[in-house]
């Protein structure tokens, strides 16, 4: 039915003479986004006016997360309060808010109402993690109870399997101190990656294994959990990093191996043994049985939320996509790996959100009042300038329709069988985020990106070039070569991940505004946006 509801829609067009600028002063007289920021700060003198009604609800939910964070202290007051002594990351997350409104600028009516819904998910699921860590901390609390119930994770390790122990409490170790604190917060990594370093780590490693080492010699983990699971994704260099975690938490540790070659049909066996292993290592640990009636019943939520995320997708294939911006990526991600149908807020999440999104579908609402450009993003986004696709959007009218890190795997998981759950699980995490593009050979980065290009109309590429990642080197030139034959604008934008240091979020706009300028020739949606300091933001 929704497929056929897709056939009937026309294209936009909006001729370039026509755009305006699309933000408004408190008076409802036209201004630029731009000059609501502080200078070189980039944080708003006062919150954005989006009209009456997407003013008040936009503060309505700039109150909750608040509330949601409140909430979790006011369960655990001693404890954050000693995590917020003890932990240099600690203190980031309560920048929490303008993270949020960072990456709602510019968005009015639907979309406004579905970004926020998507991150306050994030940001309940986010303080309930932390408020489970500080009130199992054996710094805080010697010999508790709690902490017994935790399996410690690596952060690349989805928590799918982990819903057949419903008994257990699975915490993702480097997610909050590193991986979520740097989205956050830009200036929380270079501490860490300056200790790593200063041990003798070379300064061109990638700066995600680098800084989770550095957490790890900081002792800013906290000191929770009966056990560990490491693995070998995404890359060598998180490979490397866990002698550093193995040393330092002094935990019983166990290997999840995932296969590269994943198209291979002769390494899915292998795949599944893994899964058993991990499964058999977990009730060896902690003396819980894996319950497979509970991972059923979690699986079936999982099935249902993917199927609203393809919904998602397919929309955005139309003339008349209704989810832009980083919004996308950042709760897919999120739920993929932290969620894994655990947790039935985020299907209610997803419902709401369908709900809205077809509703504005239906009405072929434009996702922005601009849109020049249809665009791809691909390779790794920086962490500490996760809203760029927003700057996108507001700035030059380039509207993100998909992005690598959203399209990772999209296969159901058996919610009656056994063993065709065992092997969905399998090639479910063969096709995990930061891996699933990056890792298997050319025509997964190469002739996938095309794929996605034809499906979704685009005619922009923004390629991340993550420069102390290895990944991707030797690829340039087929990319460009590639992008030219298919008559699609290719931008390049360096990056380097979790050090702002290396390259600026004003660099990165930077070479946007260059290809822009002098390539296209095009004027920017909102000038004010063109050019601004951000270096002393969070």
């Amino acid at each position: 039915m929704l497929k056929d509801k897709l056939k009937k829609l026309k294209n936009i067009k909006i001729e370039p003479d026509k755009i305006k600028a699309y933000a408004v002063d408190m008076f409802g007289k036209p201004a630029g986004l731009g000059d609501l920021y502080r200078e070189h700060t980039a944080l708003l003198k006062h919150r954005e006016w989006r009209g009456a009604g997407d003013t008040l609800y936009d503060y309505y939910r700039w109150l909750v997360n608040w509330k949601d964070m409140i909430a979790m202290v006011g369960k655990a007051p001693v404890s954050c309060v000693k995590g917020l002594m003890r932990y240099r990351w600690f203190a980031s997350y309560l920048s929490a808010p303008a993270f949020v409104d960072r990456h709602v600028m510019g968005l009015r009516g639907p979309q406004l109402r579905m970004a926020h819904l998507h991150y306050n998910m994030i940001v309940k699921h986010t303080t309930k993690l932390i408020g489970i860590s500080m009130r199992a901390d054996e710094r805080f609390h010697p010999g508790n109870k709690l902490s017994k119930k935790i399996v410690l994770m690596d952060e690349i390790v989805p928590n799918e399997v982990f819903t057949g122990f419903p008994n257990l409490i699975p915490i993702p170790l480097q997610t909050l101190p590193i991986f979520l604190a740097s989205m956050v917060d830009q200036q929380i990594t270079p501490p860490y990656l300056e200790v790593t370093e200063s041990y003798g780590v070379p300064a061109d490693v990638c700066p995600l294994p680098s800084g989770e080492a550095g957490v790890a010699i900081e002792d800013d983990y906290p000191k929770i959990g009966c056990c560990m699971i490491s693995t070998n994704m995404p890359c060598d260099g998180s490979i490397m990093n866990t002698s550093f975690l193995d040393r330092r938490l002094q935990l019983p540790s166990h290997v999840f191996g995932v296969p590269l070659r994943y198209n291979d049909e002769d390494v899915q066996e292998y795949g599944v043994e893994e899964i058993k292993s991990l499964i058999a290592y977990v009730e060896e640990q902690t003396g819980e049985k894996f319950d497979w009636d509970a991972f059923f019943s979690k699986m079936r939520d999982y099935n249902e939320q993917l199927d609203y995320e393809l919904q998602k997708w397919d929309v955005n294939k139309t003339d008349y996509p209704q989810m832009t911006g980083a919004c996308f990526w950042l709760y897919r991600i999120f739920y993929f790996n932290l969620s894994g149908g655990s947790n039935k807020r985020f299907l209610k999440v997803d419902k709401k959100v369908n709900k809205i999104m077809m509703q504005a579908y239906e009405k072929k609402t434009p996702v922005s009042k601009v849109m020049r450009h249809r665009a791809v993003v691909w390779s790794c986004p920086a962490n500490y300038y996760t809203s760029f696709a927003n700057w996108l959007e507001n700035c030059w009218g380039i509207n993100v329709v998909m992005d690598m890190e959203t399209m990772i795997s999209y296969l159901e998981i058996s919610a009656d069988d056994k063993e065709q759950a065992l092997r969905d699980l399998a090639r479910t995490y063969q096709r995990s985020i930061m891996r699933k593009h990056t890792k298997g050979g050319y025509r997964n980065v190469v002739d996938e990106l095309w794929r996605i290009v034809e499906e979704y109309h685009v005619d922009t590429v923004i390629m991340y070039d993550q420069i102390s990642c290895k990944g991707m080197d030797g690829l340039n030139g087929i990319f460009d070569d590639q992008a030219r034959e298919r008559n699609v604008h290719f931008i390049w934008v360096k990056q380097d991940l979790m050090d702002p240091r290396t390259i600026s979020r004003r660099d990165m706009r930077d070479q946007v505004n260059k290809y822009m300028q002098t390539v296209l020739q095009e004027e920017p949606v909102d000038p004010t946006l063109l050019d601004f300091e951000d270096d002393l933001a969070w």
